[in-house]
C-alpha cells in the first residue's frame, strides 16, 4: 500500500522541527510573493486579510476534480476562506473575496486536523488543500497533528500558483501531489486580472519547485493518482490567459511529459461583467486553439474537458457551505 511521504517525516521527527522553525515567519509574513511583512501573530491583515488562525469556508467529499483525484469516493476538499489574489473572474468569489465575513471562520489548528480526519473516516480517496498558500504553516502543523492521531492518505496542494519557493520546501516530503493553476502567460495580465505583481514569473518559478519535489510521472494505487504533478490551465475568452506563452513555458521550463488540465470551464463571476474582454462564456473554437498549441508543444499528457454545461463546476457557497457543489 502507498504511503504518504509525511508518515515518515513524521516518524523521523523531522515534521516537527520543521513547523518550529516556520512558525516564526508569521511574525513578519512572506508567506506568497505579496511579501506583506505584517505580523499575522498579532492580528495584523495583510493582501489576504488572514491572521495566523486558518479559515475553512467548506469541506466536502468533491467529484468535481480530475477523475483520477476524484476517483469512486470523491477527492477530500477543504476549501479556505480569503486568498492571496483578487482575480476579477474568481469562481470562488464567494470565500475567496468576502474577507470581513470570512474571519468569522477562523478555526484552530487542531479543529483543521480533525476535519482532515472526517474526511478520511468519510472514506476519501485524498485531503485536497484547496487555495491553501495563505494558511501553509497552520496548515503544516495540522498536518502534524492529523498524522500523530492516524491520518494516512495523501494530500493535494491544490493552489493558484502565486506561491513562494521557500514556502513550498516546508512542504516537501509532506504534499505527495502539487495541482498549481498556471494562469497567465504575462505579468502584466496577473497585475489586470488577479490584482498581483509578477504573477508569471513567481507561478514559474513555483511550479518548476513543484516538479523539483515530485516530478512529472504520476503515480496510482487503484486508478487514483498518489504522488506526481498535474498543471491546470484555464483558457480565458480572447486569450487573456495567454495559453501559448504558459504552454510554451512548461514545455520548455519544465518538461513537455508533465501532466496537463486544460480546462474550459471559464463563465462571467464576480466582477467579470465590469470588463467586457471577460463577460462571455468561451468559445469551442478558443478551446480548439488551446488544444492545438497542447499539440504544437508536444505535451501529450494529461486532460481535455468536454465543452458542455458548466453548472457542474459552479459552486453554491452561499447557499450551501456543507456540500456547495451538490456532488454532482
Amino acid at each position: 500500500m502507498f504511503e504518504p511521504s509525511y508518515i515518515r517525516l513524521l516518524k523521523s521527527g523531522e515534521l516537527e522541527k520543521r513547523i518550529e522553525s516556520a512558525w516564526k515567519v508569521l511574525e513578519s509574513c512572506t508567506m506568497c510573493p505579496s511579501r506583506c511583512a505584517v505580523n499575522r501573530l498579532q492580528g495584523e491583515l495583510g493582501t489576504c486579510y488572514s491572521r495566523s488562525l486558518p479559515i475553512v469556508s467548506s469541506y466536502t467529499p468533491h467529484f468535481g476534480e480530475e477523475p483520477v483525484l476524484s476517483g469512486t469516493r470523491g477527492a477530500g476538499n477543504i476549501f479556505f476562506g480569503s486568498c492571496n489574489l483578487n482575480c476579477v473572474y474568481c469562481q470562488n468569489h464567494e470565500i475567496s473575496q468576502n474577507r470581513i465575513k470570512e474571519l468569522e471562520n477562523e478555526i484552530s489548528c487542531e479543529t483543521l486536523a480533525g476535519i482532515m480526519l472526517e474526511l478520511q473516516s468519510r472514506n476519501c480517496h485524498n485531503i485536497g488543500l484547496v487555495s491553501p498558500t495563505h494558511f501553509a504553516i497552520p496548515i503544516l502543523k495540522a498536518i502534524l497533528i492529523a498524522a500523530q492521531k492516524g491520518l494516512h492518505i495523501p494530500i493535494i496542494y491544490n493552489t493558484n500558483g502565486y506561491d513562494s519557493v521557500e514556502t513550498l520546501r516546508l512542504f516537501e516530503n509532506v504534499v505527495d501531489i502539487y495541482l498549481p493553476d498556471f494562469k497567465y502567460g504575462s505579468n502584466e495580465s496577473g497585475k489586470s486580472y488577479s490584482l498581483v505583481q509578477n504573477y508569471f514569473a513567481h507561478a514559474g518559478k513555483a511550479i518548476q519547485e513543484m516538479y523539483r519535489q515530485v516530478g512529472q510521472s504520476l503515480v496510482f494505487d487503484n486508478d487514483v493518482v498518489v504522488h506526481g504533478l498535474i498543471i491546470r490551465h484555464l483558457v480565458l475568452p480572447n486569450d487573456l490567459s495567454e495559453s501559448e506563452e504558459v504552454l510554451k513555458f512548461i514545455a520548455e521550463q519544465i518538461d513537455p511529459a508533465v501532466n496537463i488540465s486544460l480546462m474550459s470551464q471559464y463563465y462571467p463571476a464576480n466582477r467579470a461583467e465590469k470588463h467586457i474582454l471577460l463577460n462571455r462564456v468561451l468559445r469551442e473554437s478558443e478551446y480548439n486553439k488551446a488544444i492545438s498549441l497542447m499539440q504544437k508543444y508536444n505535451l501529450n499528457n494529461g486532460w481535455i474537458q468536454e465543452q458542455e454545461s458548466n453548472t457542474h463546476y459552479r459552486p453554491e457557497f452561499e447557499n450551501s457551505r456543507e456540500n456547495p457543489f451538490n456532488n454532482k
